[in-house]
């Protein structure tokens, strides 16, 4: 099976400004990915290049066993809803599956009517008179009637409240159950992330720092507490990630695969969203390594 992205070396450069440089990744087909990362961490570039809309400046790119972008039958095996959730105002929304139809050969009109009756869009409404998570709603259903294999979104609710965000991806990751899709989701809101996606690509400053499955994410972190004491007292086979201390007292988020019996410490496990802030941390920025840590 072809890896879903696989990435060599990638950049991306903007006049003097690298948004991207030396990103490698190889994620497999069938996972729901969530991407996270600061603003201006490079998400957007790097779903732009994923899509297409974008040309690397160095190294290699890799959709579904393709060049993005390459050509018509490449572009129609990912679809893309954008930060806005791309509607138009004053179109209704049947004219809105009209226009899918008419733009996509492997367009599933039967999908997209079936999704727009069970979430009780009125089809004679236009789309500038719908609320906020109707219109997100509207353009996931325009991505998945597309029929893709892979589903590109790029901050898809971050404007919705939590109710409709919550819709939002319930349908998503019902949609990705029933056609067997593979999603790529750019979120700053981890703790949707932690309920949705199976896997996390964790950028800051234009490069990887984690590539992995959500699982393996969780299972390997661990906070560790304990006297005031420097790394090299720590447990051996471990990486740290993010160090505290207070004038008795050392807090330490560290990265293993294995367990942790050393009374000295007590050991706790962390949500996600500890993780990836530990990671983010101006301390974890500088010290810490990127792909070293998790491939």
């Amino acid at each position: 099976m072809n890896a879903l992205i696989r990435a060599e070396a990638l950049g991306k450069r903007y006049g003097r400004r690298w948004a991207l440089t030396g990103c490698d990744l190889d994620i497999p087909a069938g996972h729901v990915v969530g991407l996270v990362g600061p603003n201006g961490a490079g998400k957007t570039t790097l779903l732009n290049l994923v899509t297409g809309q974008l040309a690397p400046s160095t190294g290699h790119l890799s959709v579904l066993g393709g060049e993005p972008g390459r050509d018509a039958a490449q572009l129609a095996r990912v679809g893309y809803v954008a930060q806005d959730r791309p509607t138009y105002a004053h179109l209704s929304v049947a004219d809105h599956l009209r226009l899918g139809r008419h733009l996509n050969p492997g367009w599933d009109d039967e999908l997209a009517r079936r999704r727009v009756e069970r979430l009780g869009l009125d089809l004679k409404r236009k789309a500038g008179r719908l609320s906020g998570g109707q219109r997100a709603q509207l353009a996931l259903t325009l991505g998945i009637a597309k029929r893709p294999e892979l589903l590109v979104l790029d901050e898809p609710v971050v404007s919705l409240d939590p109710f409709a965000r919550r819709e939002f991806l319930q349908g998503l990751m019902e949609a990705a159950a029933d056609t067997e899709l593979s999603v790529l989701l750019s979120s700053h809101l981890v703790s949707d992330l932690e309920r949705t996606c199976d896997y996390l690509v964790l950028l800051d400053r234009g490069m990887v720092r984690m590539s992995a499955p959500l699982e393996e994410v969780i299972a390997t972190h661990r906070r560790l507490t304990g006297p005031r004491a420097e790394p090299s007292r720590l447990p051996q086979d471990m990486t740290v990630v993010n160090a505290s201390h207070t004038d008795r007292q050392s807090t330490y988020v560290v990265h293993t695969d294995r367990p942790i019996h050393d009374p000295t410490w007590s050991v706790s496990r962390l949500s996600l969203e500890d993780v990836v802030l530990a990671y983010l941390t101006p301390a974890s920025r500088e010290s810490a390594p990127a792909m070293e840590v998790l491939r």
